[in-house]
């Protein structure tokens, strides 16, 4: 099964530039340290699946140019990860069919909390339309491709990677349990997140993602959620072993 995934984000919570900030990666000219809140997009099979809507989901889609979206999968709750669902009505204009939600019943939660004149049966025209999926923790189906949920950890909040074939996208995580450790091996592409050098409550740093890594050994592995504090593209690249890039917005990759 071919896969085509665009990184529409690869940005932490704050993105990259950080308002007002003006330290050397906020200031930088390379578009690649240009960071929108994290999100990926899938193409396989004729199906269009982008995980996580945030707050930049709007620009992501025009940027992106996604004319089809089949499915959204979501991570987790946080807002930087679910910000943007109201956008999901200018498919429902395409389509005039709901959008597809899969989540956990934490993060469906807080999207009913987030936006409840969706989920409250008001019946005003142009609300966003949306059918919603429990995940139990089992694989399942999203718009015809199967997907394997990876539980993890981001502190003490569960978060779900995605594995589609031989790619998995991990993100917000600072434990992966060994038996979602054994749902990645095999792997022809992961994607991990990475925030900064320094340690983090709830996020892997570079050297702890980079021994994730080690440990699985993927074919190839991006780092994406990065901060400013992680440094410039071109900075940390010089500093990444044989098979591991960081991501960048717009970097579209063939597995």
């Amino acid at each position: 099964m071919s896969l085509t995934v665009t990184f529409l984000g690869t940005g932490t919570s704050q993105g990259v530039p950080v308002i007002a900030c003006e330290c050397p990666v906020c200031t930088s000219p390379d578009p690649r340290d240009n960071r929108l809140r994290c999100s990926v997009w899938l193409q396989t099979a004729g199906k269009s699946l982008v995980i996580d809507s945030g707050p930049d989901f709007r620009q992501q889609m025009l940027r992106a140019q996604v004319r089809q979206l089949d499915a959204i999968l979501y991570t987790h709750l946080h807002k930087d990860h679910v910000a943007g669902m109201d956008d999901v009505r200018a498919y429902n204009y395409r389509t005039r069919a709901p959008m597809p939600l899969y989540a956990d019943a934490l993060t469906l939660q807080r999207l009913r909390e987030e936006f409840p004149y969706v989920f409250d049966g008001t019946n005003y025209p142009g609300i966003p339309q949306v059918i919603t999926h429990e995940l139990d923790g089992g694989p399942f189906v999203a718009a015809g491709v199967p997907v394997t949920p990876v539980p993890v950890l981001h502190h003490r909040l569960p978060v779900l990677g995605f594995r589609v074939g031989a790619f998995a996208y991990v993100t917000d995580a600072n434990h992966i349990p060994p038996a979602s450790m054994e749902l990645l091996c095999g792997l022809d592409v992961l994607v991990l997140n990475a925030l900064r050098h320094e340690p983090h409550v709830s996020h892997f740093t570079l050297r702890e993602a980079l021994a994730v890594i080690t440990e699985l050994r993927p074919r190839q592995a991006y780092l994406t959620h990065i901060s400013h504090l992680l440094g410039t593209h071109e900075e940390v690249t010089r500093q990444l072993p044989p098979g591991v890039a960081l991501a960048y917005d717009g970097l579209t990759l063939t597995v």
